[in-house]
């Protein structure tokens, strides 16, 4: 079983990294343009409190969401508020989701997510810490996919292959960094195409943050991946 409790410090760590980055900007700067296309960097900060507090229905037992509507009405009632309002947002939210972290609880329990995905209770912190990994690369303020812990660039490659496992529009796919490999797509009816790049290429274009073009393809043209 993955090591929630593990899981719970990281996301503490992530968020303090966060936190401590977006302090430090102008106060401006939260309207700017993030690296998400029509959202601002005050639409991620915004995202990130609501998902916390969703993530805490989900640990307990509720809807993550009232409904698709509801959450994206949050979001952008919450985008444009000022700077020092958005950080005591995260900050107090990442605090409920740990509350609810901490609380015993089976955590070998299935739970309910968005659009009827389901998971391990225990892998509800691992998808919150990428939530913030993610999103603070996004925020586009100098922190980088080359920046984020190894660990976690692992296994959210492990994470996003494992999901594109089995698509029927992803043809069988190895990815490797020299190192190691890893297979996605659908059941080989033929020969693999592989994917060789750094492990943050690799990341980042598992994840729609690149296009690929730091990759190399052999057998066959980058596979079109599916949104997440």
């Amino acid at each position: 079983m993955t090591d929630h409790a593990h899981d719970l410090g990281t996301v503490r760590e992530a968020t303090e990294r966060l936190l401590t980055a977006v302090a430090k900007l102008a106060e401006a700067a939260v309207t700017e343009p993030s690296r998400l296309p029509g959202w601002s960097r005050g639409h991620i900060l915004a995202h990130l409190a609501r998902n916390a507090d969703a993530l805490v229905n989900v640990l307990e037992g509720r809807p993550m969401y009232a409904d698709a509507a509801t959450r994206d009405a949050d979001i952008e009632r919450d985008a444009p508020r000022p700077l020092d309002v958005q950080l005591a947002d995260v900050r107090e939210s990442a605090a409920r989701f740990q509350e609810a972290g901490a609380a015993p609880a089976d955590w070998s329990r299935t739970v309910e997510l968005r659009n009827g995905v389901t998971d391990s209770a225990s892998r509800v912190p691992f998808r919150r810490w990428v939530e913030v990994e993610l999103h603070h690369v996004d925020l586009g303020i100098g922190y980088e996919l080359e920046d984020l812990p190894a660990k976690f660039t692992e296994r959210e490659i492990d994470f996003l292959a494992e999901r594109f496992t089995g698509h029927p529009d992803v043809p069988p796919t190895r990815l490797t960094d020299g190192t190691r490999a890893w297979h996605t797509g659908r059941e080989a009816d033929g020969p693999e195409v592989t994917v060789t790049g750094s492990r943050a290429d690799l990341l980042g274009w598992l994840a729609g943050r690149r296009d690929g073009s730091g990759l190399t393809v052999d057998g066959g043209p980058l596979p079109a991946l599916p949104p997440l």
